[in-house]
């Protein structure tokens, strides 16, 4: 096994991580690793190994009601500040003052909520394919699909399940590559049926906010992260959720800010393409 399994409290709360240990050489700065919205650590399955071979310690997150993280009692705690004081939490226990953060769609989100309640705390920060604003097509499409019923009885179907939501942004992947994503998406339930890794409850909060929640502005957020640290934005070349507009003024607001467009690929990069991979490996060269 090339991590380990941690541990960690919050609110109660037993959270994992998958813990990369860096390979041998110069003292530098860890990863936090976080996933999107209905994903889990398993999604940083390439890159993770890659960015730890450079002498990086990785840890890559299950958010709270993700993967092998506990459910929370209370929905309404499924919110980038909550999440964000769950990292702290990690951090804490695991001694780490500060990290590089590497955030997909939501923990992009994140990263920013964390760099709101502690900016001393990110050293640097690496967002795929999410910003301060985003495409309320995008994010329909998600909210459509995310904690709903599927009916999944074997392997198969949840292959299926995972190239029909996920098909469009990754248009090269084979009939071998959609189990492969299956099998990071869905767990076996108890009666050996795949069920999905994740809490449908997760949808509270933006069911509660309604259309609202289709268009959050963090400008703000986003110009406090992006001032004094170096930050990166990965955006998937055919991103229904990043779209050129909100990236090309991203850029406009952070002009120091690295930019890497992953040509055929949409929301959100697996971040194992050439493309970014290299990009991210690049920046964190000299990341802290």
């Amino acid at each position: 096994m090339i991590f380990t399994d941690r541990r960690w409290t919050s609110d109660e709360l037993s959270l994992y991580a998958r813990d990369y240990a860096g390979a041998e050489g110069p003292a530098r700065l860890p990863v936090i690793a976080i996933h999107g919205l209905t994903r889990n650590s398993a999604d940083f399955g390439t890159i993770a190994p890659l960015i730890a071979a450079t002498g990086r310690r990785v840890l890559a997150l299950d958010v709270r009601g993700r993967g092998r993280s506990d459910r929370a009692a209370d929905p309404m705690t499924y919110q980038p500040p909550i999440y964000a004081k769950d990292v702290l939490a990690l951090m804490d226990q695991a001694g780490i003052g500060r990290a590089v953060f590497l955030g997909t769609s939501m923990g992009g989100l994140i990263t920013m909520a964390l760099t709101a309640l502690t900016p001393e705390r990110v050293a640097a920060a690496i967002l795929n394919d999410i910003g301060p604003e985003v495409a309320p097509e995008g994010l329909a499409r998600i909210a459509a699909y995310t904690g709903q019923k599927v009916d999944i009885r074997n392997w198969d179907d949840a292959a299926d399940y995972a190239r029909r939501t996920n098909g469009a942004a990754l248009p090269h992947y084979g009939p071998d590559d959609w189990m492969a994503f299956a099998r990071r998406v869905f767990r076996e339930g108890p009666d050996g049926v795949p069920v999905l890794d994740y809490d449908p409850d997760i949808t509270a909060p933006m069911r509660a906010a309604g259309k609202d929640a289709l268009v959050p502005d963090l400008w703000p957020a986003f110009r406090n992260l992006a001032e004094g640290r170096k930050l990166m934005l990965v955006r998937g070349a055919t991103s229904d959720l990043l779209s050129p507009d909100i990236a090309g003024r991203m850029r406009e607001a952070a002009p120091h800010m690295v930019f890497v467009e992953v040509p055929g690929v949409g929301h959100a990069p697996m971040l194992d393409e050439p493309a970014a991979r290299g990009a991210i490996l690049d920046f964190l060269s000299d990341a802290g």
